[in-house]
């Protein structure tokens, strides 16, 4: 009995020595995705984001239309420098600081204000992408995956195949189908590495000059 047990000892020794090196021979698998820009990409996230668009298209226009008007002022002002009176260069001059107070604060908040609901839209499909990631990953060895599109992540370098941006989309689709004639324009798929994605981007609007 005493012969036996040190024979059985060495035998698991063994087995547990190639067992950890099989496992420190197999390298970890890595891959890499851009996270907003998977969302803002799956036909639902492109449906949530034309919505958003659409509802804040008014205020757009009312903010471009408003900026269209300060900068036909700002152009009499300056033709008007030699043969309009001081005391209508002066009224004019302060018409003009108002509205640009004015126009520059509005165009903060509807900027504020859009970011923010872009940023609801990003949190409820966050835990939905997030499952289909999970899945992916176990089903295909992934040890690691980084989110390129975060600025907290240091990646210096990647090659193209290990960005699984793409497949994550196509699975996300395929298990929450949408009519076609909800997403109107589809928005193209996103490249490899988006340097940012497009559900980030404020209302078209240009800041109103100062």
């Amino acid at each position: 009995m005493n012969r036996i047990l040190p024979v059985v000892a060495s035998t698991l020794f063994v087995f547990s020595m190639c067992a950890w090196a099989q496992t420190a021979a197999q390298p970890n698998k890595v891959g890499v995705i851009h996270f907003e820009g998977a969302i803002s990409s799956t036909q639902q996230g492109q449906k949530a984001l034309n919505d958003l668009q659409a509802r804040y298209d008014p205020k757009r226009k009312d903010l471009e239309k408003r900026q269209t008007d300060l900068a036909a002022k700002r152009e009499q002002l300056s033709k008007g420098a030699t043969t309009m009176s001081e005391e209508a260069k002066a009224k004019l001059t302060q018409d003009i600081d108002q509205t640009t107070r004015a126009l520059s604060r509005d165009l903060d908040d509807a900027t504020s204000d859009y970011q923010q609901d872009v940023n609801r839209i990003l949190q409820d499909f966050y835990p939905r992408i997030r499952a289909i990631l999970d899945k992916y990953a176990k089903d295909n060895g992934y040890s690691v995956i980084l989110d390129i599109g975060s600025q907290q992540t240091p990646v210096v370098y990647m090659a193209d195949s290990i960005d699984m941006t793409n497949d994550i989309v196509a699975l996300y689709d395929k298990s929450n189908p949408v009519a076609a004639a909800s997403v109107a324009p589809p928005a193209a798929k996103p490249a490899a590495a988006p340097a940012k994605p497009p559900a980030s981007a404020p209302p078209a609007v240009p800041p109103a000059k100062k």
